[in-house]
């Protein structure tokens, strides 16, 4: 089974069961576009960020997750993971992706790696 026969048509990918994301940490997804992290924190909650923090794109994946933030491991940025927006009074966003959990598993929307029709 090839990677695209995994990808849904409307964008959604599977990317691994919910547990397999440790509680207050990440896993990272490579795309071409750059990587993207997503991060579940204490409630179960999940959320998807490109995988670099807006200040001078520290691997956010590697941060500290806190609530409904993730602190950037080089220079301990704060940035909301639900908007990707920097806390104040810091300035800057770093892009977000739709996640969703279905049936215990996540699933990552990503429109540009779908699969072009007849390929």
């Amino acid at each position: 089974m090839s990677a695209h026969d995994l990808i849904d048509t409307t964008g959604w990918h599977p990317i691994c069961a919910l547990d397999a994301i440790p509680v207050l940490g990440a896993r990272v997804v490579r795309t071409p576009d750059g990587d993207v992290a997503i991060f579940r924190n204490e409630a179960d909650q999940i959320f998807a960020l490109r995988d670099a923090c807006p200040h001078k794109q520290g691997p956010l994946s590697q941060g500290i997750v806190h609530g409904q933030t993730v602190t950037c491991p080089l220079h301990a940025w704060k940035i909301d993971l639900a908007c990707g927006e920097a806390i104040a009074p810091d300035q800057g966003c770093t892009p977000t992706y739709p996640v969703r959990v279905q049936d215990g598993h996540v699933h990552l929307h990503l429109v540009s790696l779908s699969p072009v029709a007849g390929s």
